[in-house]
């Protein structure tokens, strides 16, 4: 028996690569299972994207399509908000009208960095930039048509061996460069797309999830704490054949267009009490995609 049809969005980006590797290597029995790039599913294309949806019947849509690009969003914010806030929408539209259910991915950057501790799912959102406020207006619009039938996860620091992430552009400079600054005034938490997919399988597996999640690897550190942690272990891999000195930095001495939360640390407890995901620790997540990547 055929229990439903998986659809991931966003197939191109690190977690929906993450995504459809982890069900090559461990499927759900009995699903189908689709991953789609914006070639072929553009959530910004609505009249499009239902066709695609009403074609496949997708039962369960995890929505990893997103626009990411924190500074341009703030020169951008028309793409961003097609993307992020209308895209999701018409996505939350035709699951309501399909009985589907969505499993939406979200940021810890609908936060504002003010509250001293980790942030729970339903603490108040003020986000300071256009991506931010995008991922929060497609949140809502989520809530808003799904009537209950979805959950959002939030998350942070995302990185993986795919795409373009924080990991990735450590090791590139690390090689490239004589020294490196790094800000060191930045909290918040590293996550690992294999972690993060891991979470998305035992939640559509269990079938009994709505509202907000959070998810991270368990770490409280700052940018320049995991530059650290990420020369330490490319060295000891193989990965970097010359160490280099790392200065930490204040968030103003590197000015960027678009503002980040000074604390952005997610409160995880929720999804660990609900799903069986193991606790666990940021170091060893990047162990593993150190090593994919050597």
């Amino acid at each position: 028996m055929n229990a439903g049809h998986i659809l991931v969005t966003g197939a191109s980006g690190q977690l929906g690569q993450t995504l459809a590797r982890l069900w090559v290597e461990a499927p759900i029995p009995q699903f189908q299972f689709s991953a789609l790039p914006r070639a072929q599913l553009d959530i910004g294309k609505p009249d499009l994207a239902a066709a695609v949806l009403n074609e496949l019947k997708p039962t369960v849509i995890v929505n990893a399509a997103a626009y990411t690009q924190v500074d341009k969003a703030e020169s951008d914010s028309d793409a961003a908000y097609l993307i992020n806030e209308a895209g999701t929408a018409s996505l939350a539209l035709w699951a309501a009208h399909n009985g589907a259910q969505i499993l939406h991915i979200s940021t810890d950057f609908v936060f504002d960095g003010v509250k001293p501790n980790p942030y729970l799912p339903d603490d108040q959102t003020r986000p300071l930039g256009v991506y931010g406020a995008s991922k929060l207006a497609g949140e809502k619009a989520l809530q808003a048509a799904s009537n209950g039938n979805s959950a959002i996860i939030r998350t942070s620091w995302l990185y993986s061996e795919y795409g373009s992430n924080f990991v990735k552009t450590m090791l590139r400079l690390m090689a490239e460069r004589d020294a490196l600054s790094v800000v060191d005034d930045q909290i918040g938490s590293p996550t690992s797309t294999h972690s993060l997919a891991r979470l998305i399988f035992a939640m559509i597996q269990k079938r009994d999830y709505r509202g907000i999640y959070h998810w991270n690897d368990g770490g409280s550190i700052s940018w320049f704490e995991f530059a650290q942690q990420i020369k330490g272990q490319a060295l000891q891999a193989g990965l970097l054949k010359k160490t280099i000195p790392i200065t930490p930095i204040a968030t103003s001495e590197y000015p960027t267009p678009a503002l980040r939360p000074a604390y952005s640390v997610l409160d995880r407890s929720r999804a660990l009490d609900e799903f069986e995901c193991p606790a666990l620790d940021w170091k060893q997540q990047l162990a593993d995609v150190i090593a994919e990547l050597n």
